[in-house]
């Protein structure tokens, strides 16, 4: 029996979410990891993880893991390279918080090149729904720039370098919804970290730290997790139109403050738990939709 657009849909969304909750976790076990070691030497790690966990799975199945449309496939692990060092700048050269809801304007630029360049288009409510998500992510960070007025001004650089992080976020989401098409997204995903593995090398050299067991676990979970969040997340691109399936991975804040009050006893403030509503509400009533023709 033909699935109907209808359940693939349905089926998008909740690989979207599993996607948001691995990821979670990932942020829950890289905080962890990053109190003894290196960022970038956890960002190798959690790539290496990756790569053998998503190569075995493409030789288990006897697909070729180097993909039909190579310039592609190098393409979106480019921009999803660049947008996570992007990331990790504003991170270091900004409060959490500022970069936190920069980085998550991302699906405002998937919707714009989703439609300039794949022709998707978003209806009325669903725009409204996302603008409202986004507005929770403001509740949820709290940026200096906006709730601090007494704050000393944030670096405009790095601001702008968290920006094309988000950019670079978008392009990576769309570049995956042209390649759905052709690749399988478990090539997909290998060739993300294989790039990503290699590029991080020479960056996690310098300063490098033998892990000890505890560190080990705990990279190998990074890793483990990032596996899963990248295939729901691959998934759910590929049965998903760009720009609504990057807005209901807001969910994955609501998780990571659920993290932080379990295992770091960092208790949220009002606006948290406000925001948290309105990206719940919003994600659920998003999910339910219609898409635009």
């Amino acid at each position: 029996m033909p699935v109907s657009p209808r359940r693939y849909t349905t089926s998008g969304v909740r690989y979207i979410v599993g996607s948001a909750f691995f990821f979670s976790l990932m942020s829950l076990f890289v905080k962890a990891s990053g109190r003894t070691l290196p960022a970038q030497e956890v960002v190798l790690f959690r790539s290496l993880v990756v790569t053998v966990l998503s190569w075995a799975w493409l030789r288990r199945n006897n697909v070729p893991e180097w993909g039909n449309r190579r310039g592609l496939l190098l393409l979106r692990s480019l921009f999803g390279f660049g947008a996570l060092s992007c990331f990790y700048y504003a991170i270091i050269h900004l409060p959490l918080a500022d970069a936190t809801v920069l980085q998550f304007t991302n699906p405002v630029f998937t919707a714009f090149l989703a439609a300039g360049i794949l022709g998707e288009s978003m209806g009325v409510g669903a725009f409204v729904l996302s603008l409202l998500s986004l507005g929770g992510v403001v509740l949820v960070a709290r940026p200096t720039f906006l709730f601090g007025t007494l704050a000393a001004p944030l670096d405009h650089y790095a601001v702008g370098i968290a920006l094309l992080g988000a950019l670079g976020s978008a392009s990576a989401y769309v570049t995956i919804r042209v390649l759905r098409t052709t690749e399988d997204p478990m090539v997909i995903v290998f060739n993300f970290a294989f790039f990503s593995t290699v590029v991080a090398i020479p960056t996690a050299l310098p300063g490098f730290h033998l892990p000890g067991a505890r560190e080990a676990l705990l990279l190998l979970a990074t890793g483990l997790t990032t596996f899963l969040g990248q295939v729901f997340l691959t998934h759910g691109l590929v049965r998903e139109r760009a720009g609504r399936a990057t807005a209901i991975g807001y969910l994955q804040i609501v998780f990571a403050a659920l993290w932080g009050l379990l295992f770091f006893s960092e208790v949220p403030a009002p606006l948290s738990i406000a925001g948290a509503a309105l990206i719940v509400a919003s994600t659920i009533r998003l999910a339910g939709e219609p898409v635009a023709r």
